[in-house]
Parts: structure tokens; C-alpha cells; sequence
């Protein structure tokens, strides 16, 4: 029961997401077209939410769930990583039409082709797994 509140707020969060319309396969190749601000308008608030978040966090020391401290790592510099880590990540996000967060939401409006790209994230994510300590970080 005490994951409820959690589980509740992802069901909230991925209904606003439906009906926001970002989720939407069209709305993705819209933003991939350049024809409309729709997404770009939603991952701008998203990371200008995000930006001010993580601000509140380090100034006011908040803490977890379990009431131990927040540590924000810093990231180590670099530029190639995400050059290439982001064109992989926007082209899989092109071809399929959906980036990884939303697939157990398009899961519960019925689009079960999406099924496909959730097996393709696993196996993704095992073969990185597989090939981390080889890769540079």
C-alpha cells in the first residue's frame, strides 16, 4: 500500500500524457517534420520544469522516500558520448514513432504494435548491459 500513491500518480501522469497528445504518434512526426511546436513545446516545460526541480532539490536539501539525503552526481564532461548516445536515442525515437517512456502507456490505450518496440528496449538495454564495461564512458 505504500507504493499506492506511486503507482496512482504514474496512472495520473500517463492519462495527462493521452491527453496532451504526447503520446501520439502524429504529434511525434509532426516535431520530427518540424510542422508544429506541439512537442517541442511540451519537452521545453518538461525541461524547464526539470531545470527548477533539481534547483529546489540541491538548495533545500530535500530527501527521498525513505528520508536519506538527495545526492545529484555531477555528469563528467564530454561531447562525442552525447552526440552519439543522442542521435541513437532520436533515431530509434523516429523509426518507431515513440520514445521508451510512453510504451506502457501506449500499452493501456490499446496499441499493442507498440509491444514490438517494448521488446526491442529490452533487448537494447540487456545487450548494453552486456557490452558497458566495453563501451566508453
Amino acid at each position: 500500500m505504500k507504493l499506492a500513491r506511486f503507482f496512482l500518480t504514474g496512472v495520473f501522469f500517463g492519462i495527462v500524457l493521452t491527453k496532451a497528445e504526447a503520446v501520439s504518434w502524429y504529434r511525434i512526426y509532426e516535431m520530427f517534420q518540424f510542422q508544429s511546436f506541439h512537442m517541442f513545446g511540451i519537452i521545453g516545460t518538461a525541461l524547464f520544469t526539470g531545470i527548477i526541480g533539481i534547483q529546489v532539490i540541491k538548495k533545500k536539501k530535500l530527501k527521498d522516500f525513505n528520508g536519506f539525503p538527495i545526492t545529484i552526481i555531477d555528469k563528467e564532461r564530454g561531447f562525442w558520448r552525447y552526440i552519439i548516445g543522442g542521435s541513437l536515442f532520436g533515431l530509434g525515437w523516429a523509426l518507431v514513432g515513440s520514445c521508451p517512456g510512453p510504451i506502457f502507456i501506449l500499452l493501456g490505450t490499446g496499441t499493442y504494435a507498440v509491444a514490438v518496440v517494448l521488446i526491442g528496449a529490452l533487448l537494447g538495454t540487456y545487450i548494453y548491459g552486456l557490452l558497458k564495461e566495453y563501451l566508453p564512458h
